[in-house]
């Protein structure tokens, strides 16, 4: 599959996960730049789609991915892990658990 055919397929899932999500392609923005951003109620994230894991990575690729993961979450994903990086941005979307307080 190529890589066009599977972005296409992958907007489609993400858009049925995340119910009124946004889905922006992003990779014209900078050379390097995430495919990518997902935005989904207070929650973002930006995914760089490869076709395979033997994909080449292009100039700037890795910084993007590890400065945008700091920032909320951003990674690469390809076919062979897509059922993981989903989950993990599964997780990352989920609000945080409130803390329990015992009631006296």
């Amino acid at each position: 599959m190529i890589e066009s055919q599977y972005q296409a397929k992958l907007i489609k899932k993400l858009e049925k996960m995340f119910p009124g999500c946004m889905v922006l392609k992003t990779d014209l923005i900078r050379q390097g730049f995430p495919d990518l951003l997902i935005i989904w109620k207070k929650y973002w994230a930006s995914l760089e789609i490869k076709a395979s894991a033997s994909s080449d990575l292009q100039p700037n690729q890795s910084h993007y991915i590890k400065e945008l993961n700091k920032m909320s979450f951003a990674t690469y994903i390809y076919p062979e892990i897509e059922e993981e990086v989903l989950s993990a941005l599964q997780q990352a979307f989920k609000p945080p658990r409130r803390a329990r307080v015992p009631k006296s």
